[in-house]
């Protein structure tokens, strides 16, 4: 089984690459912000849970995030593997993320990281903001925040996965074709 954390910053093009390694590899795309809208969609327990912390301004704690992600993983037993974006974002969650795959007698194949300096990363979003209507990919000063606390707090994960061996990191700047043969040319490496 595949399973990949597909890491970067905002804009680093996490999204389009997670389209073609699903297309490629036939992985299901395991999006935290998409498990939270379904399972409160569905009017699960966890969900439930989830919608109440969020009208209460809170963050879902990571025991319920988990919790969503095993549901999905059971869900999907015949999967070839998943890609996750957007987890793990702390190292807490990426020592979760383990335990719960080995409970479930998997584990993380790789981390594959997109390099892209935070310039492009900004003249990206903000490219990005004028077609898409997203107001947070429309202010360089947002932007700049954003970027900051993938820095500050999202960042450290990569060095969880380097203790372990299962970190690479890539060149995200090229054209999607470029980038996506590097990233096939790590997974063929597992």
């Amino acid at each position: 089984m595949l399973n990949l954390v597909l890491f970067g910053p905002p804009g680093a093009g996490k999204g389009t690459q997670s389209q073609k390694l699903i297309e490629k590899f036939g992985l299901i795309h395991l999006s935290t912000g998409d498990l939270l809208r379904g399972e409160i969609a569905q009017g699960t327990e966890l969900g439930l849970e989830a919608k109440k912390l969020m009208d209460d301004g809170q963050l879902v704690p990571d025991a319920v995030v988990i919790g969503m992600i095993s549901n999905k993983l059971d869900a999907n037993k015949e999967a070839k593997g998943f890609i996750f974006d957007g987890f793990p974002r702390t190292v807490a969650q990426a020592e979760a993320l383990d335990n719960l795959l080995s409970s479930k007698e998997s584990a993380i194949s790789g981390m594959i990281a997109l390099q892209v300096t935070d310039e492009e990363l900004e003249s990206r979003l903000l490219l990005r903001g004028k077609s898409s209507g997203r107001a947070d990919d429309a202010n360089p000063e947002v932007i700049r925040k954003r970027i900051k606390e993938y820095n500050d707090k999202t960042a450290p994960v990569a060095g969880f996965y380097q203790s372990q061996n299962k970190y690479t990191s890539i060149n995200g700047i090229g054209s999607v074709e470029e980038i996506f043969s590097a990233i096939v040319t790590v997974i063929d490496t597992y």
